[in-house]
């Protein structure tokens, strides 16, 4: 069975840092992309950044801040979070996908204070 296990949420001020990771366990096969997602309450979720390859993707308004990484035929994700801002603050969820399989994280919650 897959399981992602994130960590390195918390909480900081406006401005701080935060590097999340994510790690994947019960499978032997690489995923085709990872990536980050995270929901706001009231909110839809919505993807923050995607790597697959050599490829990476990243959401408007965090490109400049965030840098998503993975070590390359790992199943490990990490997303810095630089110059963190409130409108940041939502539970964020590792995504992995190989073929026509999905994968989810449990989140981690992220709060930024002003």
């Amino acid at each position: 069975q897959v399981q992602l296990v994130e960590s390195g949420g918390g909480s900081v001020q406006a401005g701080g840092s935060l590097r999340l990771s994510c790690a994947a366990s019960g499978t032997i096969f690489e995923f085709n992309t990872m990536g980050w997602y995270r929901q706001a309450p009231g909110k839809q979720r919505e993807l923050v950044a995607t790597i697959g390859g050599r490829d990476k993707a990243y959401m408007h308004s965090v490109k400049g801040r965030f840098t998503i990484s993975r070590v390359n035929g790992k199943n490990t994700v990490s997303l810095q979070m630089n110059s963190l801002q409130p409108d940041d603050t939502a539970v964020y969820y590792c995504n992995a996908r190989r073929d026509r399989s999905e994968y989810w994280g449990q989140g981690t919650q992220v709060t930024v204070s002003s």
